[in-house]
């Protein structure tokens, strides 16, 4: 065993290598055509899917409780880009949280010193008020790290809380967890406003931070890829969930007419669009597989997020194994090895994929490593090349699925209509580090919106969600200071 330049597993066979009968290549290529048939989304179902996605997204506003809920975040319009001042941010995703010192420079600019602190799978479960003091616990840490001491503060620091789950808001600093997605489970936090669970935390804790707003990472995203560049009309998240943001004139929202809001101003809506066909699953029927089903069956929702379920990084890996599986247990894989260690639910990694379709080696010997050195299997050229295929045809399907819901928003609105170019701002690790993601994504766009849509710009936005919440605390200074904030 061995490394290679780029830190790349690299098994080297030798005289002690056991030799174990292997699928033969006819039988694979079989299993392959029927691979493809399952996976492989064609423009015509991308369009369709686009075409209900459209008219889930219209529902969604006009009514509250639907399927993809469209939440009001009480962001309202875009930054001038003059915005200044330092602010903390906590920015909770779906392995780690940040805390990150930002410093709004004005012009566009800032800077963002972070730390990250990763959330295990037992905090994933444990009760809620455990898991937010983790959160204070983690911001005190930081605030010693950066200040010296807690007592060398300089007064009481504003904070902004970056919260990457589906979450109701009525204000800028409350919201409302309507439940958990990417494996959390916590009990006593589903209805419960998270903002007021961080105060009471930080109280606990005796941290001096007063949180002025809680914001989702696509909301961040958003303003914070607009503050930098001012065509930005769209934020995206493809990571361990996925998710979609856009501004919407408040005249277009009608569930929120009530509030008697200025109709002629714009308000940013949160999609949680990963809930899309989480009912009757009648939309995505024809991209759906058997594999798909086994993951949303066995999953902690049951018949939630399915859309998710099918795109986000967070099973990517998992559908790769359960392929794996079933040709285990059909006989055409690993005969005579021990295959325990791969047959055990949520072993194989999302980048484990990025590894095997990334290979460069003839022999393709980084998956030769992967499966030695993780799951103690030998493989031979034939199953390498079928592993690499699969890989392809399932990145390629998230990605595809993935440009839905930037169409849907997209032809909504009619953006390719009204501007000759925009900027869709992209966080998320599947964005910035799965192969070929951000190219196959623009392809499915073409696909479904036509040669217009290679005017979209989709630009890599790495720090938007914790940068985002300082900007947009710095926005909500701003209106409060010139009279036009809204007390709701």
């Amino acid at each position: 065993m061995t490394m290679d330049i780029n830190n790349r597993l690299i098994f080297t066979r030798d005289s002690s290598t056991q030799e174990h009968p292997h699928a033969k290549e006819e039988l694979l290529n079989q299993y392959l055509v029927e691979l493809e048939k399952q996976f492989t989304v064609s423009t015509e179902t991308l369009k369709e899917i686009t075409g209900h996605f459209i008219g889930e997204l219209e529902r969604g506003l006009e009514k509250p409780n639907q399927v993809v809920p469209m939440y009001p975040t009480y962001v309202f319009g875009w930054p001038q880009g003059n915005e200044t001042g330092d602010y903390l941010a906590l920015d909770m995703g779906g392995t780690n949280i940040r805390v990150c010192l930002v410093t709004v420079k004005g012009n566009g600019e800032f800077e963002l010193t972070q730390t990250k602190y990763r959330i295990s799978n037992e905090q994933k479960r444990e009760d809620g008020e455990k898991l937010f003091d983790f959160f204070a616990e983690s911001i005190r840490h930081f605030i010693e790290h950066q200040y010296g001491s807690i007592d060398k503060v300089p007064g009481t620091l504003s904070l902004g809380f970056t919260f990457s789950f589906p979450t109701e808001q009525n204000a800028i600093d409350q919201g409302v967890l309507r439940q958990w997605t990417k494996g959390f489970a916590n009990p006593n936090t589903e209805g419960h406003d998270c903002a007021e669970m961080l105060r009471q935390a930080l109280k606990r804790k005796n941290v001096p931070v007063q949180l002025n707003s809680i914001i989702n990472d696509t909301t961040g995203t958003l303003i914070a890829s607009n503050y930098v560049r001012n065509d930005t009309r769209i934020a995206c998240i493809f990571g361990t969930g996925c998710n979609a943001a856009y501004m919407e004139d408040i005249k277009s929202i009608p569930k929120i007419k009530d509030l008697d809001l200025p109709p002629n101003e714009q308000m940013v809506i949160n999609c949680e669009y990963g809930a899309f066909d989480s009912d009757e699953h009648k939309f995505m029927k024809s991209a759906r597989t058997k594999y798909d089903e086994i993951i949303d069956r066995d999953s902690t929702k049951p018949d939630k997020q399915t859309f998710e379920k099918m795109i986000s990084g967070l099973y990517l890996g998992e559908l790769f194994r359960l392929v794996i599986c079933e040709l285990v247990y059909n006989g055409v894989l690993f005969l005579g090895q021990e295959t325990y260690k791969i047959e055990k639910k949520g072993v194989f990694d999302t980048a484990f994929l990025s590894l095997i379709e990334t290979d460069p080696t003839d022999e393709l010997l980084t998956v030769v490593g992967l499966f030695k050195y993780f799951f103690s299997l030998e493989t031979d050229i034939e199953e390498r090349r079928f592993f690499k295929k699969l890989a392809q045809l399932i990145g390629t399907r998230s990605a595809r699925l993935s440009a839905c819901g930037i169409a849907s928003i997209t032809r909504k609105k009619g953006l390719l209509e009204t501007m000759p170019s925009f900027t869709v701002g992209v966080d998320g690790s599947l964005f910035s580090k799965y192969p070929h993601f951000p190219d196959r994504l623009k392809e499915a766009l073409v696909d479904i919106l036509g040669p217009k849509a290679k005017n979209i710009n989709l630009q890599q936005a790495e720090d938007g969600s914790g940068a985002g919440s300082a900007v947009i605390a710095a926005m909500t200074k701003a209106r409060k200071e010139a009279g036009v904030h809204e007390e709701l």
